[in-house]
């Protein structure tokens, strides 16, 4: 079976990484169509076939699209896949531009987060622009049914998540965290992990779509009412975001003063990690986003009841789940969770058997293989 997977980054997106990377090994032979960058010879190491393509929409520059198109069309005779697999989609938008709807070649677009749906327009011109050759994995239950509703049969849309390697985290030496910045052990720190992504006015956006405001707000709420945490936030600019990185760090300065640490983007989360007594996820659409990542790593967790966060954060059971945009509330479920340390681990260890259960790579990516077999026996 021979498969082209098409990726709009090799900076980001490390998900479809170890997805194609498990493919490989259950015998797929994975080709992964992405431009160059830092993650392409990643892919090579594990098997994976490379083209050094960009298949983005160009926004700005429309006249490049002819030549875009019939670059991908040239790969498809090129490598003749028997299905093709987008991960983005603005490269699902592509792909069915270049081939038409009805191509022989099957294609399947598993969405990576709920964003384009949530919007009427951009919703409406995905689904309309799909074929006979299309169908959809979706990687959240609420994307899931979110398609149906839209009228896909349901034999054309599937479920799977994408998988993490989920024995990499276990809590680690307590201490890095703590010493980088300058705190004790008695001072309760608050860690949110996301890249600053700058508000696309295209989708009507006025904040950042991780929600860095909302945390920064409930933090200064908090401090009121119990002084002496510290807020910590881990990620920088995504897409050469900077100014509004800056906007954020000043904003943090403005309403929390030196309560709150920027540390920028970092290769050594895995290290930080264990000093967090909660890890916040506040954003404002998701797909299950970063509480994967904090629950392997054993850390209690607060998210926002979006998109896929539901299907691994269970009120009362692993975490908390509040409104998103809801600076108080939020602020209110970090208080409660700090309040009960010896509880909040009790649910963080169970958000981590779950994760564990669901979020398993080499789980996933059988999953998928047996959707690369379902689609095409059909």
């Amino acid at each position: 079976m021979r498969v082209l997977h098409l990726l709009k980054t090799s900076v980001g997106a490390s998900w479809a990484l170890r997805q194609t990377r498990e493919l490989a090994r259950l015998g797929v032979e994975v080709h992964v169509a992405l431009p160059s960058g830092p993650l392409v010879q990643r892919y090579v190491d594990v098997g994976v076939r490379v083209h050094e393509e960009c298949f983005d929409i160009p926004l700005g520059r429309p006249w490049e699209i002819p030549h875009i198109l019939s670059r991908l069309r040239r790969l498809v005779a090129l490598v003749r896949p028997d299905l093709i697999h987008s991960h983005f989609p603005a490269t699902t938008l592509m792909a069915r531009a270049a081939l038409g709807k009805d191509h022989k070649t099957p294609r399947v677009f598993q969405v990576p987060g709920p964003l384009h749906l949530e919007h009427p327009l951009f919703r409406d011109l995905e689904v309309a622009s799909a074929g006979s050759a299309d169908y959809w994995i979706g990687s959240c239950r609420w994307t899931v049914r979110k398609y149906r509703t839209l009228g896909i049969p349901p034999d054309r849309i599937f479920f799977s998540y994408y998988g993490t390697d989920v024995e990499y985290a276990e809590e680690g030496k307590k201490g890095a965290l703590r010493n980088l910045i300058g705190v004790g052990a008695e001072t309760p720190i608050i860690g949110m992990v996301a890249y600053m992504y700058a508000p696309k006015r295209l989708f009507g956006q006025c904040k950042g779509l991780k929600g860095h405001e909302d945390l920064i707000d409930a933090l200064a709420w908090c401090l009121d009412r119990r002084p002496g945490l510290k807020g910590v936030f881990i990620g920088g600019a995504w897409n050469g975001a900077f100014r509004y990185e800056g906007k954020i760090r000043a904003y943090g300065r403005a309403r929390c003063g030196d309560s709150v640490v920027f540390l920028g983007t970092r290769d050594d989360v895995h290290k930080l990690y264990p000093d967090f007594d909660l890890a916040v996820h506040p954003s404002h659409s998701e797909n299950v986003g970063g509480a994967v990542e904090s629950f392997l790593h054993g850390i209690p967790t607060v998210t926002t009841d979006v998109g896929g966060f539901p299907d691994l954060v269970e009120p009362g059971v692993t975490g908390w789940l509040v409104r998103p945009r809801d600076p108080v509330g939020l602020g209110r479920a970090v208080l409660g969770a700090l309040e009960d340390p010896e509880r909040s681990r009790r649910m963080a260890y169970a958000g981590r058997e779950k994760t564990r259960k669901l979020f398993d790579v080499i789980k996933t990516a059988k999953e998928v293989r047996e959707i690369y077999l379902r689609i095409l026996n059909a």
